[in-house]
């Protein structure tokens, strides 16, 4: 069996007394696209931190390509895990070129990195992700989806074996949720693995592989969508009523009905 892209042990992340994450086990083989969901502070995007070194675990162990990442520096990480957040920060005037060839920093062996094989990757993300004609472009001047995609392609260049992606589609309209949900579909056909954290279900059951649902820190269900996500799983993790069914063309879809009042003691 072709050893796992990201295997995880014992996963523990404390925050003072608080325990955010509380004993993550998992495996995750290569050429997939998999989706965490789950509600408000259930533990996505700390542990997607915890993978690529942003913070560090209080105990466990986390494995990229059978490689202990948490004895790594963070620039070696970096040629391994790639992560695309929710917010790409202050860009201080950045265009979109110099921004995305920034992902080839972990690769820098010299003062002045520039080369023609740096720039020959850039341009061609920038090809493959419909970015190119705005290359000399500020990033902060960009709409949403263009920003996006550039944070995308930006991660592209860095040649990961696992992408994580915090939130892609959350300020997206329609049009740009299914485009950038199809390039990151398109990538895990590589040889990588994509993770993103979504908060639409819907939009998470149509385009993954693998769903992993969380709560209170901890993995309460992973498998394909169509087999895990139910109207009691729902209800159990969101505290809301729901209806899950699939459409004339097979694809499965959450619609809440409403949310469940009394059990935490109300507003």
């Amino acid at each position: 069996m072709a050893e796992p892209i990201l295997s995880i042990s014992g996963l523990i992340k404390d925050f003072g007394g608080f325990r955010a994450l509380g004993g993550i086990d998992l495996e995750l083989g290569t050429g997939l696209l998999v989706g965490l969901i789950g509600p408000n502070g259930c533990g996505k995007s700390t542990m997607m931190k915890c993978i690529c070194k942003i913070e560090d675990p209080t105990s466990g162990s986390i494995c990229v390509d059978g490689r202990d990442v948490t004895a790594m520096r963070p620039l070696d990480a970096a040629k391994l895990v790639a992560n695309v957040p929710a917010e790409p920060g202050p860009t201080f005037g950045l265009s979109v070129m110099d921004m995305v060839m920034l992902g080839r920093y972990p690769f820098v062996d010299r003062i002045w990195w520039e080369n023609p094989e740096d720039e020959q990757m850039t341009r061609k993300a920038l090809q493959t992700f419909g970015i190119d004609h705005l290359r000399r472009k500020q990033v902060s001047l960009l709409s949403s989806g263009e920003r996006q995609r550039a944070m995308i392609a930006k991660a592209y260049v860095q040649e990961p074996r696992l992408m994580l992606v915090d939130e892609p589609t959350a300020h997206l309209d329609m049009k740009y949720k299914l485009q950038v949900m199809e390039y990151l579909k398109s990538m895990s056909k590589t040889d990588m693995t994509v993770m993103v954290a979504e908060h639409d279900i819907s939009l998470m059951a149509r385009y993954c592989d693998l769903c992993i649902i969380m709560k209170g820190g901890r993995i309460v269900a992973a498998g394909d969508p169509k087999e895990v996500i139910g109207p009691e799983l729902i209800r159990d993790v969101y505290e809301v009523d729901s209806r899950v069914g699939l459409d004339e063309d097979g694809e499965i879809y959450v619609l809440p009905k409403k949310y469940i009042e009394g059990e935490r003691g109300g507003l």
